[in-house]
């Protein structure tokens, strides 16, 4: 059997969204999807033809069974999930908007928040090339926290990639001085290090994407995301910046994860910075153009990269 080219860990919930842009408060019809940044990487790299597990808990319960389901159906190994027969899954309910969607979460106490260092011995055991998490998993309890540093911690094989998305998400932490300094942290050992510099300004007041650089200079590769103007990556003393694509853009939630599994799909394919970047806006891009948070439109590899090596000539739904 092909080796494991990924394991993500972290927390599913169900999402429910109202129709036809209606308010919760007034909308009849709602619409259950599955969502979870973790979730939403190991999705992408399966639609890109990579062997991706994921590892969480669930509750023992309908939406649990759903999630798995789905998560299943799209390609992504759900064998190492554990079922807690005393805890519910997460669920949310999310109002969609162009700029920035509203969130509220009923995911306290869920069964994906008693996650601890015993998963993570479950993630290192299928030896896969890359373990993802993100600084949504820390926020959940003191156990997600306990894990993810022991994640971070480990000694791990010179091919292996430890990639940490810092997902700032400001409802889930005591304060952002709490925030700042455990996902800096965290952050510092890593492998690979995506952050949005919107985050970084706010968590560490980075003034500048170069200022990124030099608060997390021991990282071997650091990928800022600049809104809708470029994604720079710095490795060593190098970077590189390639601008990001123009699109419609529906609904921004879950497009940073799609950025991170087209920039990990490069990784794995030993391309360099400026193709990795390219995938990461490519597969953003369709991430945009959806109300999902991740896109269930069959992706054309091929063309994929044709369009990361030759340039923008199509748009994302294209692929």
């Amino acid at each position: 059997m092909r080796a494991l080219d990924a394991v993500c860990i972290g927390e599913a919930m169900g999402q429910l969204v109202p129709l036809g842009g209606q308010s919760v408060e007034t909308a009849t019809d709602f619409q259950l999807r599955v969502a979870g940044a973790e979730a939403n990487v190991a999705i992408g790299l399966a639609q890109l033809g990579h062997r991706v597990s994921w590892v969480s808990r669930v509750g023992d319960d309908a939406l649990g069974r759903r999630l798995l389901l789905e998560l299943h159906g799209a390609g992504v190994a759900t064998d190492d999930v554990a079922v807690d027969s005393g805890r519910r899954t997460g669920l949310f309910v999310k109002v969609p908007d162009r700029e920035s969607s509203t969130v509220v979460y009923y995911r306290e106490g869920s069964a994906a928040s008693a996650i601890d260092v015993s998963d993570i011995d479950r993630v290192f055991a299928l030896g896969s090339r890359i373990i993802h998490l993100s600084g949504v998993t820390p926020a959940l309890s003191p156990s997600c926290l306990a894990a993810t540093e022991n994640a971070l911690s480990r000694p791990r094989p010179q091919r292996n990639l430890l990639s940490f998305d810092v997902n700032y998400r400001a409802a889930l932490w005591p304060g952002r001085e709490k925030a700042a300094e455990t996902l800096l942290r965290l952050a510092q050992q890593a492998d690979v290090v995506f952050v949005g510099f919107d985050e970084a300004e706010e968590l560490w007041g980075a003034a500048t994407p170069a200022a990124c650089r030099e608060l997390l200079s021991q990282v071997p590769h650091l990928v800022v995301k600049d809104g809708s103007r470029a994604a720079i990556e710095y490795a060593g003393s190098r970077s590189v910046t390639v601008p990001a694509l123009s699109v419609p853009v529906l609904e921004p939630v879950g497009a940073g994860d799609a950025f991170a599994s087209g920039w990990l799909h490069g990784w794995l394919g030993g391309h360099d910075a400026m193709r990795r970047l390219r995938l990461g806006h490519l597969m953003a891009g369709r991430a945009l153009t959806s109300l999902a948070d991740h896109s269930a439109t069959p992706i054309d590899v091929t063309g994929l990269h044709l369009r990361a090596e030759n340039g923008w000539a199509s748009p994302p739904s294209a692929l």
